[in-house]
């Protein structure tokens, strides 16, 4: 019986130290914080791309307004008592026809801007990604974590400023990205 005792004890002090191993390994790591966010608003990259955004979404938004000034007059003009009944049914049809188009548009080009948003957020990503494994890599970090903010999922709820490695990386991100 005391054998027993002894090779079970002897089993448990080798797991024991089995699973202490990886508490070790993670008293080694080194992590850094990154927000993506700024990374994307302070690069010179960044700042183009969202100018070019804000610039397709303008253009669009100065089509809808064209078309909703189009739409108010040919209502005001549907209000005008002088028409005959044959041209007023005119009038209206075509106020429909154009409402319908415009509604239409409107889908379109949320699309389009949103699909825009979200090529640019992808492509982003993959480099900013980039961008963080070579400071990572550089500094010596076993990982980066990405803040978040109040819009999207906040996965770090504190970090001491010491390991903040966005103004590095927004540095390698216009490095790389020129």
């Amino acid at each position: 019986m005391n054998v027993r005792m002894w090779i079970v004890a002897g089993v448990l002090q080798v797991l024991l130290a089995w699973l202490a191993q990886p508490v070790q390994a993670a008293d080694r790591m080194k992590i850094a914080m990154m927000d993506q966010q700024k990374v994307v608003e302070r690069s010179v990259a960044g700042k183009r791309a969202l100018e070019d955004l804000k610039s397709y979404s303008t253009t669009r938004q100065k089509i809808i307004d064209s078309d909703d000034q189009e739409l108010k007059e040919l209502e005001k003009a549907l209000q005008d008592a002088t028409f005959s009944e044959e041209t007023r049914k005119e009038k209206q049809e075509q106020f429909r026809t154009k409402l319908e188009a415009y509604q239409r548009r409107i889908q379109d080009f949320n699309r389009e801007v949103q699909d825009k948003q979200r090529g640019m957020v992808a492509d982003f990503a993959q480099r900013i990604h980039a961008a963080a494994a070579a400071v990572a890599q550089k500094e010596g970090y076993t990982a980066v974590l990405d803040r978040g903010s109040e819009s999207t999922v906040k996965i770090v709820i504190y970090n001491h400023p010491s390991v903040d490695l966005t103004e590095q990386i927004i540095k390698e991100f216009d490095r790389q990205n020129k």
